[in-house]
């Protein structure tokens, strides 16, 4: 399929936390939406839906990996990403994906580490409008009192995220592997 640089595509996968919808330009992931979002999304009236998520490559990149991930089998991501965001946005972004998997930090643990230690407020609002979660972990943040606070995919998905990741990465004895 011939693509322009201006088209945007998206493919609804299936996942263990409900449909996934996969969006792309043609040559990056542009974002990852949950079935039921807390915020608003774009109309799909000028997209192009695929069929076939092998018919854009960073769909299907995302689709494989994002199989991967769910089956216990992926840790990191390596796909090429845009997501559209503010400055701000971007580096509260950027440093999701450097939190390790099966790790959890605090909105204020996250604040410190793009330097600006006061603004955990908005970190938290950064991080709740992060256009590829899973991806850019945001489930990973926390409440500073270890509570599991707003998600755009709803506290069961985040719950379910982190109870994924704190098996995998920490063993379960009762969960057989092939």
């Amino acid at each position: 399929m011939t693509t322009m640089p201006d088209t945007i595509h998206y493919h609804e996968m299936p996942s263990p936390v409900g449909r996934l919808r996969l969006v792309a330009d043609y040559d990056a992931l542009r974002g990852i939406w949950f079935e039921r979002e807390r915020h608003p999304k774009p109309s799909l009236a000028h997209w192009t839906l695929l069929a076939d998520p092998h018919a854009s490559a960073p769909i299907a990149a995302a689709y494989r990996q994002l199989q991967e991930y769910f089956a216990g089998e992926r840790q990191t991501f390596e796909l090429p990403l845009r997501p559209l965001g503010t400055p701000f946005q971007l580096a509260v972004w950027r440093e999701l994906a450097h939190i390790p998997y099966g790790v959890t930090i605090s909105y204020g643990e996250l604040a410190r580490r793009i330097d600006q230690p006061a603004a955990v407020r908005a970190v938290g609002a950064a991080n709740g409008r992060n256009p590829l979660p899973i991806v850019l972990p945001c489930h990973r943040v926390i409440g500073s009192d270890g509570s599991l606070t707003g998600f755009g995919g709803g506290l069961p998905t985040k719950r379910f995220l982190l109870a994924l990741e704190d098996r995998i990465a920490h063993g379960d004895l009762f969960t057989a592997r092939g």
